[in-house]
């Protein structure tokens, strides 16, 4: 029987209604729970070098990157955000550490957002009347970041280290200086290396306030551990509705941090799905090298950007299923595969055409969707 692969028309489920928030605009971009959850990173190059900063943000606005943040640690740094924010094809965040100046230089220079630590830049609190002024004046959104390596010298005192008490405390604490002087285009973080600690941090600034929150694990490591605390700990936000940006912090390029934090709200259903390859993990009943196959198939299928499920399987115990269910699949064995297109088999392969076929059926599917977006396959999770 044929699976009816049309788009759905209800919008597909999710596992918990967005927490309510304030709304502020990070240049053309809407944060808040009225506007889908944002994904940034920060650049690795030096900010002096212009033409560099400017080549890995086109680098990572292609791979799916909203916002992006720029060091600001210098005079000759400040003195090049107006280039950058001018060119860059999306809203430039200037990061500010140690030296308040630079927060109004980076607002004169028309970046889209500022984040401060003030944990780290001195006399922070004296300088929130000036910043809430410049900032009002050009609309300018404040991001209040809180790491656990640098938290206010206060709340170590009063706590002893980085509990997540000490970090809601003193974002709050911050954000609360800015609403005394009227100012209220806020956003938070609250980041720490340990996801349990950055999670219950999350969780008492979401029961003690509305402003809109970046959700980042600080330090997260290398790409594999890295992506693991992050996917856990988005996970255990987002399952409340608490999040309405986030940053993959790996060590690992930015455009890694980019596809892994896009990959995490789509699997979500928190932003729309592209390709999705579905390959089972192999076993004694592979009569195939799934690993080799799947590996190719997303190779051959790399850019590819219609929502389209595409299913690689290695047996005859789940693969025909998991082929049916696909927009376009593969169930191995014996030699050769099977080849399912919405649910029917339309062709069956030697093993060594698999691969081709497989990315030529994608090719001619990916084609009908992009003439008819209005009837184009959902892409389901399995």
């Amino acid at each position: 029987m044929t699976v009816d692969l049309g788009m759905p028309a209800n919008p597909e489920p999710v596992l918990a209604e967005r927490r309510k928030t304030r709304q502020l605009q990070v240049g053309p971009v809407g944060v808040g729970s009225d506007h889908p959850i944002s994904v940034q990173t920060m650049t690795t190059t030096n900010t002096t070098d212009i033409n560099g900063t400017l080549q890995q943000i086109a680098e990572l606005t292609a791979s799916g990157c909203d916002i992006v943040r720029v060091a600001c640690p210098s005079a000759d740094d400040a003195e090049a955000l107006p280039i950058i924010a001018q060119k860059s094809q999306i809203p430039v965040i200037a990061d500010i550490h140690f030296q308040p100046k630079y927060v109004f230089a980076a607002i004169r220079a028309g970046c889209a957002g500022v984040r401060v630590n003030p944990g780290n830049i001195r006399k922070f609190d004296d300088q929130v009347k000036e910043i809430s002024k410049a900032a009002k004046d050009t609309g300018t959104p404040i991001r209040i970041g809180v790491n656990a390596g640098s938290l206010d010298p206060r709340m170590m005192e009063k706590y002893g280290k980085a509990v997540p008490e000490a970090l809601a405390e003193s974002a709050l604490w911050e954000a609360g200086l800015f609403a005394e002087h009227d100012f209220h285009d806020v956003k938070i973080s609250v980041k720490h290396n340990d996801p349990v600690v950055m999670v219950r941090a999350y969780e008492i600034l979401a029961e003690r306030c509305d402003y809109p929150l970046h959700l980042g694990v600080t330090e997260a490591g290398p790409a594999f551990q890295g992506t693991v605390k992050s996917a856990v700990a988005f996970g255990a936000l987002l399952r409340q509705g608490i999040g309405d940006t986030i940053r993959v912090s790996l060590s690992a390029p930015p455009v890694e941090e980019i596809k892994v934090g896009t990959q995490i709200l789509q699997s979500l259903n928190l932003r729309p799905r592209k390709l999705e390859i579905v390959s089972c993990p192999s076993c004694g009943r592979a009569q195939v090298d799934v690993y080799k196959l799947a590996d190719e198939v997303t190779a051959g299928l790399e850019g590819m950007e219609v929502p389209l499920r595409v299913a690689v399987m290695g047996c005859v115990v789940n693969g025909p299923g998991e082929a049916r269910e696909a927009d376009l699949g593969v169930a191995s064995g014996n030699g050769k595969g099977q080849i399912f297109v919405k649910g029917e088999v339309i062709k069956t392969v030697p093993e060594s055409q698999i691969v081709e076929t497989l990315i030529e059926e994608a090719g001619r599917l990916a084609e009908g969707m992009e003439q008819d977006s209005g009837d184009s396959p959902t892409v389901t999770v399995s």
